[in-house]
Parts: structure tokens; C-alpha cells; sequence
């Protein structure tokens, strides 16, 4: 049952500040909305919003869309959107809205309202500010502006102003949150809000409230934590005259302690999780389950399929426990949904930087033979990498249980025997007959393990019948033959 929307079209945003890293916290609310437009057939945008020039920097704006593009997210609307097909290939040609290309727009509304008396300059200093607040803890009452400056005729004499003000009216703010149900805020106890620090440099609670109704927001989906900023903006929408959008505030993402999850810390941002090799389609499954949860209790999803399913009256109120575990649980099980050749084609780019190239087919055959074992593909270099080249690694791996060095000795060559008669014909099934003979003899473990040693030189790889299957017959027999002179060198000591 999707959360359908009759009255207006469905326009959602996600509108994130380029002052650092994206964390999955934003991640996750894109995807809430993307999620939301897709199933109602409506729009979702995205809006930079970089008025905070001091802390805004480009490089995270840049990180904001390729994060989308890996997602696949794409957005429909902006100066110049994504054209079909280009998302999950950002090239920096295709862009979203800006906030600080709208000054002019924002500029416009600020001076309706100071005209309309409903805003006003504030010519309070900071050293001003913080001595009535500390005033105001000194009573034991919630600190906020007294409101100095809001019935000022003129200008105190020598002051400039420092900032403009919204003229918060004394009252009730309700609301229904499309989680929380009603939520009701005392306006009483904001104070006058700082809207603007000049004509030139608006603030986020009016922007926002520009933006949303210039682009016909019906729905803003967002996190818990700007629950407070709604209420201010509410009053804002009614100031100008505004609809006033629908709202849905996310659970908040805790740690496994149910602290709040920092934004800050670089292993939460997403780039963290690229770069460890997490796939997209597991990030975003595992996103969606932070705070929803379908009604038959399904866990694996690709993005389509939570088109249908996903329904914002299923978000949770409480907090989201971030489970890590259920992550690389979620990410295996997507890797399993892989095809060898879509694992093929996303290591490529990876182990063309390290310089491990090897040919398609045998990447095919390594690929085939680890994809059980993979929980990211960060991982395949180190699980895989004895298969491009072999390690240096001791003699006493070869040995079984407590087998001679001379009797390991003698059963590899037994198998480098069989090895080279078969030729060309060293397929599993081959193989196995042909050591049937051997391994009745001498058991499975002392001809298995030392022949698995002996091709991977890793005390855990895929079993040896595999790997002598890849390697072929001169790779596989060389390998042997390296064993067979390191057991010789052990036997001598």
C-alpha cells in the first residue's frame, strides 16, 4: 500500500548544505523522497543550499551528486538536470538549483516583509546578545531575543544593523507530521528569529521557506532533527502568504550504543562506503530498513522493487539502530544477486589501478570461484590475489595433520603426475576421478589440503579441484612443482 496523494502533484526536495562530507544520514533521506516522487509519478529536486558562503565548498557539492549518481537517484528538475541515462555516470554537465543564485529572489521577499512590518533590523551587538542571555539563564529562564530592536523607529545612534528579524508572532503553532502525528510548539518561546544577516546573505529558515513555495513543494520529508525549524518556518509561510507544505520528519540514525550518529566523522559519510566497496543496491536496501519496515517483514530489495513497497506512514518514530551486521549480511546477499559478468565489469576500474589485469575469461573463472567468499569488493585483491600472483609463503602450510614433509613430498608428486597426463582436460569433474585412486589411498585432507597449499599458498582459498580447473594445467603444475621444492628444503633441515 503506497502513500498516494490526490489533491496536488507530488514535488519533493532534497536540499543539503555543501559544508561537508554526505553523510547516510542525507543519503538516506534522498532516498525517502526519491522513493516518495517515484511511486506518486511526481518530481523530486535537488537544491544546493550554499548560502552559508564561508563553510560551502564545491568539492562537496561535487561529492552531493556523484553519491547520487552511485545510487542511482536520480532528480528531475533544476537549471540543468540529468538527461535519461546519465545519472549513474556524473560528469559535472548536468547540475541542480542553487540558493546562491537565487540572492535576488530571497532579496525581493525580504523586503516585502520589512516593508509589511513584519520584519525588522536588529542593531544588537553579539557581546549584547550573549549578556542577555547569560541574563535570562541567571533567572532560570530559556534564553531567546527580547525583542530590543523590533519597536525601533529609528536607527540607535552610531549602530549599524547586524541582522534582520522575523517578528514571531506570541502563538500556537500546530501541525500534523506525517510520522508524529500532531505536534504543537509554543511561538512564544522563540523570540524574534534571525532571518537574514543583510539584504545579501539570507539565512537557511527563510531560503528554505522561499525555495519550497517557489518551487511548489507539497511534501518535505527531512530528519528529526529539523522538527524545531518547522514551527519557525510555519509562521514564515503564513507571514507571506504561503501554502504550507505537508511534513514528515525521519527517525534519527543512532550507533549500536543509541547515541546519536555524528555527522562529522568521515567512516559515516557516504563516500566511507564506497570506497570500501559496499554496492549501491545493498547501501540503499539497508538505508530503507533505517526507521521503515515493509508489512510482510521482507528484507532484500533492489531500489525498484521499494518503489511499490515503501510507504511513509510505515516510518518509525523511535530512533534507527545502525547495525553493521545487518549491512554486510544485506551486501552478500546482493552480491550473491549478481551475475559473474556484472562482478567482472565493477572490478575492473579497481584492479586496472593496481595493475592486476588479466585476461576476461580467467578474470570470469577468479570471479566465479570467490564470489561466495566476497562481502565487498574491496576484499577481491586480497582474496583473489594469489590468483594473479603466488605469495611467498611457508613450507609447513603444505603439511597435513602431522604428515612427514617427505610423505607430502610424495603425494604432490603423485599429483603433478596426474596433472600433467591430464592436459588439457582439467576440469573438476576430471580431476577428481582421477585422483579417487590417491585419495582412497592416502585420505581426502593429506591430498587435498597440501595440492590447495600448494595452488593458492593461503591457509584458506576455494578448494583445490577449483583452482587447478582456473590456473590449467602449466600454471597448476609449476605451482606444484614450487611446493615440491619447498618440502625438499624442509626435509633437509
Amino acid at each position: 500500500m503506497t502513500t498516494k496523494t490526490e489533491e496536488k502533484p507530488v514535488r519533493v526536495r532534497f536540499a543539503p548544505s555543501p559544508t561537508g562530507p554526505l553523510h547516510i544520514g542525507g543519503v538516506r533521506t534522498a532516498l525517502f523522497n526519491w522513493l516518495f516522487a517515484r511511486q506518486n509519478k511526481g518530481t523530486f529536486i535537488l537544491r544546493i543550499e550554499d548560502t552559508d558562503v564561508s563553510r560551502s565548498e564545491k568539492k562537496y557539492e561535487t561529492e552531493i551528486m556523484e553519491g547520487l549518481a552511485w545510487t542511482g537517484l536520480d532528480w528531475d528538475e533544476g537549471p540543468t538536470p540529468p538527461k535519461a541515462g546519465q545519472i549513474n555516470n556524473y560528469s559535472g554537465d548536468y547540475g541542480p538549483y542553487r540558493q546562491s543564485e537565487r540572492i535576488g529572489l530571497y532579496k525581493k521577499y525580504l523586503e516585502r516583509l520589512l516593508a509589511e512590518d513584519k520584519a525588522y533590523y536588529c542593531y544588537c551587538t553579539k557581546e549584547e546578545l550573549e549578556a542577555e542571555r547569560q541574563a535570562m539563564l541567571a533567572q532560570g529562564l530559556p534564553p531567546k531575543y527580547s525583542g530590543h530592536c523590533r519597536n525601533l523607529t529609528a536607527p540607535p545612534p552610531g549602530k549599524l544593523p547586524q541582522v534582520i528579524r522575523f517578528k514571531t508572532p506570541e502563538s500556537q503553532v500546530k501541525f500534523k507530521d506525517i510520522v508524529r502525528g500532531e505536534v504543537t510548539f509554543d511561538a512564544a518561546l522563540f523570540g524574534d528569529i534571525i532571518i537574514a544577516k543583510n539584504m545579501d546573505t539570507p539565512l537557511y529558515n527563510f531560503t528554505a521557506v522561499i525555495d519550497d513555495e517557489e518551487m511548489k513543494i507539497s511534501h518535505v520529508i527531512r530528519g528529526e532533527e529539523h522538527l524545531p525549524n518547522t514551527p519557525r518556518q510555519i509562521l514564515m509561510q503564513k507571514a507571506l502568504g504561503f501554502g504550507e507544505p505537508e511534513y514528515a520528519h525521519l527517525p534519527l540514525i543512532l550507533n549500536p550504543d543509541r547515541s546519536k550518529m555524528s555527522k562529522r566523522l568521515a567512516d559515516t559519510s557516504l563516500a566511507s562506503y564506497i570506497t570500501q566497496g559496499y554496492l549501491p543496491e545493498a547501501l540503499t536496501n539497508f538505508l530503507a530498513l533505517l526507521g521503515w519496515h515493509p508489512k510482510d517483514n521482507r528484507e532484500l530489495f533492489a531500489l525498484r522493487e521499494l518503489i511499490g513497497e515503501f510507504d511513509l506512514k510505515r516510518v518509525q518514530k523511535a530512533g534507527a539502530v545502525f547495525n553493521q551486521e545487518k549491512l554486510d549480511w544485506l551486501q552478500k546477499e546482493h552480491i550473491k544477486n549478481l551475475t559473474v559478468d556484472e562482478v567482472v565489469e565493477r572490478l575492473k576500474p579497481m584492479l586496472e589501478k593496481k595493475r592486476m589485469e588479466v585476461s576476461d575469461d580467467f578474470l570470469k573463472k577468479i570471479v566465479e570461484a570467490e564470489k561466495p567468499r566476497l562481502k565487498t569488493l574491496n576484499e577481491f585483491p586480497d582474496l583473489a590475489g594469489f590468483f594473479f600472483k603466488l605469495p611467498e609463503y611457508d613450507a609447513n602450510l603444505l603439511i597435513w595433520q602431522k604428515e612427514s614433509p617427505a610423505k607430502i613430498k610424495n603425494i604432490l608428486s603423485a599429483v603433478l603426475g596426474i596433472i600433467t597426463k591430464l592436459g588439457k582436460r582439467l576440469d573438476r569433474e576430471t580431476l577428481a576421478g582421477a585422483l579417487a585412486e590417491l585419495v582412497e589411498k592416502e585420505g581426502r585432507g593429506a591430498v587435498f589440503w597440501p595440492t590447495r597449499a600448494a595452488l593458492s599458498g593461503q591457509a584458506a582459498s576455494p578448494d583445490p579441484l577449483e583452482l587447478a580447473h582456473i590456473f590449467g594445467p602449466h600454471e597448476s603444475a609449476r605451482r606444484i612443482e614450487i611446493a615440491i621444492k619447498k618440502l625438499e628444503r624442509l626435509e633437509a633441515k
